[in-house]
């Protein structure tokens, strides 16, 4: 980590900074009374769970705070001017030229309708910076600068034919673009598996040590902390209940939240539960086979992708089987044939001793509520027309369940999650990320399934409710005896939930076994590029030594 600075080279400085926000929420203030600096050449992590007011900050700092939400007091200086008392003229030509921004979801942050290329040249002639041909070269050297391939080609290309790592790299590009003094990098690297999320951490700490800049950093994730910080700022709430040298937040944090947050970043077992011979297998998978191809015509030959190529294993009852990979690798491919949302091109799928590979939907359709998924994103699954207690009981009484049998099994179900009755009569967006993902465990859980798959199911939770998550499918399928195929991309869970792990790259398995030694003594080159990539693994063992 680089030395702590003077603090004669603060840049940004927030003093008792208070947000509110609209009448009727659950608290006055998206912040409140909040005080730090943001020092020449520096990390500066924000961390806190969703809610905590990391992104409001932000926002605030760029003067993108919508109408509903306003600043009731404090000051923000950046070299020597309060941004909060300059007029708008006088900051307008500061974002992106003095202080730059990079979104947490860069698919949403991007026009479709344009090349990457012009988006980021769109950037500079906004700022009336260079000419057009000027500007196409920096673009060029921008995007050979974040590592992208072939800038010549790639800046012709439009965001939905690039992958969730080169599209973040295409937003820090856009950042960059006019050399600004400070970045602001809200949660950039959440949604990214393990390999592509440790070379956007080395390119964003490379950058910042080349130009000097000043960074802050917000994130969920302690891991990516140890990674990056030089300092970090801990928020719950709208409070800032810790500030502090990274090195000693992470190994000897003092407010009782912030060692909740520590506590709660999942570990790597040592132990494996192993899962008796004797054990009912419910689900054997043999030569599972998926092709996607695209184009192709009288003149070219189709693309042929192998998403699932020559797949096979066990899983037994009560037994969580984790499917780990990058993007790309297959994983979720693998879940939608399991689950026969796609038809597989090839193998067996025996399930209650028949093979419902090739089997017709007509004759699928009866064993389809034995087999239940878990979306990754909770909200986007959950009809928000429909009251929970509807979209719980539709599925099962339209499989013959009476409406008053649906709606015991659901208010039980909804007790098991840990929701209230009243969760029943309520809609999607009147609850958080964390109870949503509950309401789609007990969705799955209303026809008794024999197996669930769980796609991503905590990827894009903050760490505490990730670890209530992961506790809770532990109690599930203790009560139910559930057998779960768990696809994340987040070593550190499949370690801590899953009896048996497979490894998958380009569509194959390419190790098979226990979480100790597949973690601790990975036998192939790709699950040790895994393994190194683990965010904050050298702070985790440090820690563990010092506990």
């Amino acid at each position: 980590m680089s030395q702590k600075p003077a603090s004669s080279d603060v840049v940004l400085s927030v003093r008792n900074l208070t947000v509110d926000l609209p009448v009727g929420m659950e608290r006055a203030h998206a912040v409140s009374n909040i005080s730090f600096d943001l020092r020449s050449g520096e990390i500066l992590c924000i961390i806190g769970e969703s809610g905590s007011g990391k992104s409001v900050t932000a926002n605030t700092i760029m003067g993108l705070l919508p109408p509903s939400i306003r600043v009731s007091g404090g000051e923000i200086h950046f070299k020597g001017m309060d941004i909060l008392a300059t007029s708008e003229a006088k900051i307008r030509p500061l974002r992106g030229q003095a202080v730059s921004i990079i979104f947490q979801d860069p698919l949403s942050a991007l026009n479709p309708l344009m090349t990457v290329g012009d988006q980021i040249a769109e950037v500079m002639k906004a700022h009336n910076v260079g000419t057009t041909k000027s500007r196409k070269a920096k673009v060029l050297e921008l995007l050979e600068e974040v590592g992208l391939p072939d800038p010549a080609l790639m800046h012709l290309q439009y965001p939905f034919r690039l992958s969730g790592g080169q599209r973040q790299r295409v937003m820090i590009a856009m950042a960059l673009a006019l050399d600004p003094d400070v970045l602001i990098a809200d949660e950039p690297t959440t949604a990214l598996d393990v390999t592509t999320q440790a070379q956007i951490l080395d390119l964003i700490r490379k950058i910042q040590q080349r130009k000097n800049m000043s960074v802050m950093f917000i994130t969920h994730d302690f891991g990516v902390v140890a990674e990056i910080a030089d300092r970090v700022v801990v928020m719950e709430k709208g409070h800032l209940v810790e500030q502090g040298r990274a090195e000693d937040v992470l190994v000897s944090p003092r407010h009782p939240y912030t060692q909740r947050l520590v506590a709660a970043v999942p570990r790597m077992r040592s132990d494996d539960q192993i899962t008796p011979e004797e054990t009912p297998i419910v689900l054997q998978v043999e030569n599972l086979e998926k092709e996607y191809r695209s184009g192709g015509s009288v003149f070219s030959k189709a693309r042929v992708v192998k998403a699932v190529n020559g797949v096979s294993f066990i899983l037994r009852k009560g037994q969580t089987l984790g499917v780990v990979g990058e993007s790309g690798s297959g994983k979720s491919s693998l879940g939608r044939v399991l689950l026969k949302l796609l038809e597989p091109d090839g193998g067996v799928i025996r399930f209650d001793g028949r093979d419902i590979a090739q089997m017709p939907e007509e004759s699928f359709r009866r064993l389809r509520p034995y087999i239940q998924m878990i979306f990754q994103d909770p909200f986007a699954s959950l009809n928000p027309r429909h009251t929970i207690g509807r979209i719980l009981t539709v599925g099962p009484v339209a499989h013959g369940m009476t409406v008053h049998e649906a709606r015991v099994k659901a208010m039980g179900l909804l007790k098991l999650v840990g929701l209230d009755e009243q969760a029943y009569e309520r809609f999607p967006h009147e609850f958080s990320g964390g109870q949503r993902q509950r309401i789609g465990i007990a969705r799955a859980l209303m026809f008794d399934p024999v197996v669930l798959v769980a796609d991503e199911a905590v990827s894009a939770l903050d760490v505490s409710i990730q670890a209530q998550i992961l506790e809770l499918l532990a109690r599930v399928q203790k009560e139910m005896k559930v057998a779960i195929i768990f696809i994340t991309h987040d070593l550190r869970v499949a370690s801590q939930i899953c009896d048996d792990v497979l490894v998958m790259h380009k569509g194959s398995v390419v190790e098979h076994g226990p979480p100790s030694r597949i973690f601790r003594a990975p036998a192939h080159d790709y699950t040790r590029a895994l393994v190194a990539a683990i965010p904050g693994a050298e702070w985790e063992a440090r820690a563990a030594a010092i506990g």
